[in-house]
């Protein structure tokens, strides 16, 4: 294991660890130890170096342990776990699934990551989380016989998300069409589904989900100066749950997505998104690859597709072809 992710578990505890214990903990030089605090500040966690004293994090941090993950799932979920990986360091967990052998219908795999290089959000957008910060999360699943239009899969994982968050008493959380979810227009977390699929063949869907649980102001304000939606966290939103618990929670519901919407579609989680839609009403942007457009939402249809008032009318918006914003 790289060294920095050793001091990291070292210093997870929140406590003021001193810089002899640690380099005699990690078997190097004290100037050592002050070059791999550099790189975790670097990967976003805020470490403070006290002179004469040590060196603390502001916020202890819990690191994701498979074990703990397994015993917070359901005995379906567990019994069709196909593979659950967890790394330090990954470009990026939908990638590493999308790359990997799909599993045979009927069972799943899980992979996370504390921190991702590549991390990509919709329409390839940077998703930036720093290190031990939140949930990033890909789940694998292979449809037999795929739903139509299984684009609507986004939009059924945020209803997901959304009973899993009820579950830590976390119930103000609104949908933005097709995949964020937000809390005071602020942007709590991100879907980002990929598929890979063969003419008349299985289809091998991955949903990634990051997930902000606990962002360090300083990041927040980096990931606001990247441009797009301001973030904000479930220590802000009102509660900080355990990360494994909560993506044991997590791949619980997926896991009956996933199965619900393959044999019923995007039905059974209409109700709920519509309940949650952040935008209907609203005036927005609409902005395609060469337009830009102003209406107003108007919700979703039975489908998962935007109802958009344009000049007076009402247009169906795929997912995929335009980007949504609220305009300033």
């Amino acid at each position: 294991m790289n060294r920095k992710f050793c001091l990291a578990r070292l210093l997870a505890d929140g406590r003021l660890h001193s810089g002899e214990r640690l380099a005699h903990e990690l078997g190097v030089t004290r100037a050592a130890i002050a070059k791999q605090v550099k790189a975790l500040n670097e990967l976003g966690l805020s470490v403070h170096a006290l002179p004469r004293a040590g060196y603390q994090l502001v916020h202890p941090i819990e690191l994701l342990d498979a074990a703990s993950i397994r015993e917070s799932l359901s005995d379906m979920a567990a019994a069709s776990l196909g593979r659950l990986e967890i790394f330090d360091e990954l470009p990026s967990t939908n990638s590493h699934l999308v790359d990997a052998a799909p599993l045979k219908p009927g069972s799943f795999a899980v992979c996370l990551s504390e921190f991702q290089t590549a991390g990509r959000g919709r329409r390839g957008r940077v998703w930036l989380a720093p290190y031990a910060s939140g949930l990033c999360l890909s789940f694998g699943w292979s449809f037999a016989e795929p739903p139509q239009p299984l684009s609507a899969i986004t939009l059924a994982v945020g209803v997901a998300v959304l009973r899993c968050l009820a579950q830590f008493g976390i119930t103000n959380v609104q949908l933005k069409w097709p995949n964020d979810l937000l809390h005071a227009d602020k942007k709590l977390g991100g879907i980002l589904c990929e598929l890979k699929a063969e003419a008349a063949g299985p289809a091998f869907c991955v949903i990634g989900i990051g997930l902000n649980v606990r962002l360090p102001e300083d990041s927040q304000r980096a990931i606001t100066a990247h441009g797009g939606l301001s973030p904000t966290d479930l220590a802000t939103v009102g509660t900080v749950p355990s990360r494994n618990r909560l993506a044991g929670a997590l791949i619980n519901e997926l896991m009956n997505t996933v199965l619900t919407f393959a044999s019923q579609g995007f039905a059974p989680f209409f109700d709920e998104w519509s309940a949650a839609d952040a935008l209907r009403d609203r005036p927005v942007r609409l902005v395609s690859a060469s337009t830009e457009r102003f209406g107003v939402a108007r919700g979703i249809d039975s489908l998962g597709y935007l109802r958009a008032e344009l000049d007076g009318k009402i247009e169906q918006i795929a997912s995929g072809d335009v980007s949504l914003r609220v305009p300033l």
